[in-house]
């Protein structure tokens, strides 16, 4: 009777032992999906993360996928959805995600520098040389999401009223619209003037403004990546050789820059959007009959 009871009791205990290693078996790597914006430029972007796509594969044994997105849009799209696990977010996108979807920052993608701010451009045949003579002329923003395209354009265009305002998918056709001489002006990055500008050769354009800084882009984590998966993630980004950082574009070493003054730019040129899409756009929010707020604009 003893030695029955033994038996069973031993039979018991192997029941869990065996189940645990069919699991361990048949558990699948976790998967981890990372969002870049690629501007039309996928391949360009996919050998750009190729080498730290391969680094986090390897240290956190899991599958990485890599999702290039032709502009903000579509990327905002993703960020509320929370489809992405890590996201390399340029300011306008990095301000979204962390105020509207609290997704939560890990690095800065680069320090303040002098490309670091939105341009206002026109052919250098123009007569316009300040922003008061855009009155009533056809300007190109980047799409809602952009920080030098579109937020800081609004924000120092405030109080004109426009022609028209036309949304270009890419910094490039900025500078496409603008050599054909349908737009009088055009918004964007000092970084994206100096990369796209040369490939206009026969086109001459100039500066009539440069707005004040933005913050860098940053690395965010989803709020829904569990907190043990993201300091995983964390530990092995701040670890990566120089080589992988470099690609990627973020610098572990850089402090985290503080987004809440941008946030709060952000949020001052909102009242706005409903009317971008009207002609002549008048660039300054509708008030309701009751509402006696003061509308000028505040640095």
């Amino acid at each position: 009777m003893l030695t029955r009871r033994f038996v069973q009791f031993g039979f018991l205990i192997l029941l869990p032992l065996l189940s645990m290693g069919c699991n361990s078996q048949n558990t699948s790597p976790q998967k981890v999906n990372i969002g870049v914006v690629s501007y039309g430029e996928e391949n360009l972007s996919l050998d750009k993360y190729d080498r730290f796509k391969n680094y986090i594969a390897a240290t956190t044994k899991s599958i990485v996928e890599l999702e290039p997105t032709y502009n903000e849009l579509q990327a905002i799209d993703q960020i509320n959805r929370k489809q992405w696990d890590i996201v390399f977010a340029p300011p306008g996108l990095a301000a979204i995600a962390i105020d509207e979807q609290l997704y939560e920052p890990l690095f800065s993608m680069g320090e303040v520098s002098s490309r670091q701010r939105s341009l206002l451009i026109v052919r250098d045949d123009s007569p316009i040389t300040k922003i008061p003579d855009l009155t009533n002329k056809t300007v190109a923003l980047g799409q809602k999401g952009s920080a030098a395209g579109y937020y800081v354009p609004l924000y120092d265009l405030y109080g004109l009223t426009l022609a028209e305002i036309r949304f270009a998918p890419t910094p490039k056709t900025v500078l496409e619209w603008l050599k054909e001489g349908s737009v009088d002006a055009g918004a964007l990055s000092e970084n994206n003037f100096e990369i796209y500008h040369r490939q206009f050769s026969q086109t001459k354009f100039r500066i009539i403004h440069t707005s004040r800084w933005i913050p860098p882009g940053l690395v965010l984590a989803s709020p829904n990546i569990d907190r043990n998966r993201e300091q995983q993630i964390r530990k092995m980004m701040s670890e990566a050789p120089a080589n992988i950082t470099a690609d990627a574009g973020y610098v572990p070493s850089v402090k985290v820059p503080e987004y809440e003054q941008f946030i709060q730019l952000m949020q001052k040129v909102k009242p706005l959007e409903t009317q971008l899409q009207q002609k002549p756009v008048v660039l300054l929010p509708k008030l309701s009959p009751n509402n006696t707020n003061n509308t000028t604009k505040t640095n």
